[in-house]
């Protein structure tokens, strides 16, 4: 299914997936072609299609519905911080996917990925960490810093008392 999605080839309940996914972006779909290089960093809303090379991070405009699509043959030299990205090229940098994050099987990761969902092709290669992370499990570490703080600025909150 990953694979039919990057790679273009298109099965019926793939085309009607992408369809509801253009609807809720409103169609707006950017692409950099193969033989471009992009310098710099790229903020983006909509779709954003990579089949050359960018050297720069790569980030959704926060609050919107983005999709980002590297396919065989892009690459990417810097940061990506996306809701939703579909990779079969090449990342070479941490890679944070707040939503979902699908890696095809010719996918090349070189760092770190953060991810909430992430589906995985035989033969994609993540040379770096894989870090879960969510909305409750983020929460759930910060109660625990905010109660380390507590424990550490507050040692002894409730003393025995003493018998003279």
């Amino acid at each position: 299914m990953i694979k039919d999605r990057i790679t273009g080839k298109k099965r019926a309940i793939t085309r009607k997936a992408k369809e509801a996914v253009v609807t809720n972006s409103a169609g707006r779909t950017t692409l950099i072609s193969p033989g471009t290089t992009v310098r710099g960093d790229i903020t983006f809303t909509g779709h954003l299609d990579i089949e050359g090379e960018v050297n720069g991070s790569i980030q959704a405009e926060a609050g919107q519905d983005a999709i980002l699509r590297i396919v065989e043959g892009g690459t990417v030299s810097g940061e990506v911080k996306v809701p939703h990205a579909m990779i079969n090229g090449k990342v070479e940098g941490d890679i944070h996917a707040t939503e979902r994050l699908e890696l095809a099987e010719r996918a090349v990761v070189d760092g770190d990925v953060y991810y909430n969902l992430i589906e995985m092709a035989v033969g994609a290669k993540v040379n770096g960490g894989l870090r879960h992370t969510s909305n409750v499990a983020d929460d759930l570490a910060a109660k625990r810093v905010a109660k380390a703080a507590e424990t550490v600025s507050n040692p002894n909150p409730n003393p025995s008392p003493t018998i003279s």
